[in-house]
């Protein structure tokens, strides 16, 4: 069993120097977030490989950070035992759950079926808003900023990410620290810091959201090529990162 990590425990040198000076900037980046939002800052933890990364460094260096994980219902079991992993590993963090409303959930199965998102991409985005929008509208209420594990490299839909951007959509800014880490750096840090990461990763699921919507992907193929794979690549988000976030604001 893995050594547990605590806020005082010392980092190792990654075996890239390249890598070092990453993990520097991300630690920096969140630190001046942290003071310059006062404290009105949350990561939200999608429990892929890149959030677990987050939490790791946001372990060691900034506890104080909450955290938040949205349940949709329909998550793989092996997102769910992630999650009851992440509190025995980091049992000092702050992490929230967000389950989507009931009611908005049996309304959209009454009226278009179970998996009536597989039927077009309309109904898709709708069970997208009821199971993670909403909620995440919630779990953003009366915050400043948020943190995401988004990468340039993920998608065609994500190649412009900035490292901090207003997010129009939400109403507050976002930033994306690990914007310009590969997918190497990010498996670099994993395995050299043992970090617990979905099972469903060794099984050729590089990206994983609700069961239905994602499969594991073939050698050579987009990392998010198992979401929503019915779908045009330029499409395939569902919502929770807006194309439409702009640059860092200025503060004023």
């Amino acid at each position: 069993m893995s050594e547990q990590v605590t806020p005082q425990s010392p980092v190792k040198e990654p075996h890239s120097l390249a890598l070092s000076v990453k993990i520097e900037q991300v630690i920096a980046q969140l630190s001046e977030a942290q003071t310059l939002y006062q404290g009105n800052l949350v990561l939200a933890n999608s429990l892929g490989a890149e959030d677990m990364v987050l939490t790791d460094l946001l372990a060691r260096f900034l506890p104080e950070v909450p955290q938040f994980v949205l349940d949709t219902g329909r998550l793989p079991e092996e997102t769910l035992t992630l999650l009851h992993t992440l509190s025995d590993r980091y049992p000092h963090l702050l992490v929230q759950v967000y389950y989507p409303e009931s009611s908005a959930v049996e309304a959209y199965v009454r009226d278009h079926g179970i998996n009536a998102f597989y039927q077009s991409q309309s109904l898709r985005k709708a069970c997208c808003f009821v199971r993670k929008l909403e909620p995440l509208k919630r779990a953003l209420a009366d915050r400043q900023a948020w943190i995401t594990g988004l990468r340039r490299e993920q998608s065609v839909t994500r190649d412009a990410v900035e490292f901090s951007e207003w997010d129009e959509s939400n109403g507050l800014q976002k930033l994306n620290p690990l914007a310009d880490w590969t997918d190497k750096e990010v498996w670099a840090y994993i395995h050299h810091y043992d970090v617990p990461y979905n099972a469903l990763h060794d099984q050729h699921y590089p990206s994983i959201g609700c069961a239905p919507c994602t499969r594991a992907i073939s050698v050579g193929e987009d990392l998010r090529a198992g979401r929503w794979w019915w779908e045009n690549p330029e499409s395939r988000e569902c919502g929770l990162h807006a194309a439409s976030s702009i640059p860092l604001r200025q503060e004023s």
